[in-house]
């Protein structure tokens, strides 16, 4: 039963390695802290495995969890980091909204709405919003 659980567990991490991937990079600088956040993911996902009920897609569940850890993570490294004032020459466009990601990945506005807790309809707001700071972004240059 056991080594079952295992190879069905495996089987979804490779179905949805990119998935993981996907917020790992959103959330990380560098190699080593890609590595440790996908660790710490599957962690994650491992403990709350038997507790996955179904009732969203996978994949849904595992952006989920995914986000989630890599919000937590983000906090304690925060926590941990000495604060720097922030200079004139940051960009605030560069990471208003992380979720579009998710938008140039092809889920849906309902799939999106229910990764990051907010309705289909917010989800198109904000993308718009997005898509019209990039085309004013884009005019400035």
């Amino acid at each position: 039963m056991n080594n079952d659980k295992e190879h069905q567990f495996e089987l979804l991490v490779r179905q949805h390695k990119r998935t993981i991937y996907t917020v790992c990079y959103m959330f990380s600088h560098n190699k080593a802290e890609i590595d440790d956040l996908f660790q710490e993911i599957l962690i994650r996902l491992w403990n709350g495995y038997d507790t996955y009920e179904g009732r969203s897609d996978a994949r849904t569940w595992i952006y989920r969890v995914a986000l989630n850890t890599a919000i937590n993570q983000d906090k304690k490294e925060r926590r941990r980091i000495e604060t720097v004032p922030l200079t004139v020459d940051i960009d605030p466009y560069e990471a208003d909204d992380p979720n579009i990601l998710l938008w140039l990945e092809g889920i849906t506005y309902d799939e999106i709405g229910a990764i990051i807790g907010i309705t289909p309809n917010n989800v198109g707001v904000r993308l718009a919003r997005i898509k019209d700071k990039l085309v004013k972004m884009s005019k400035n240059e």
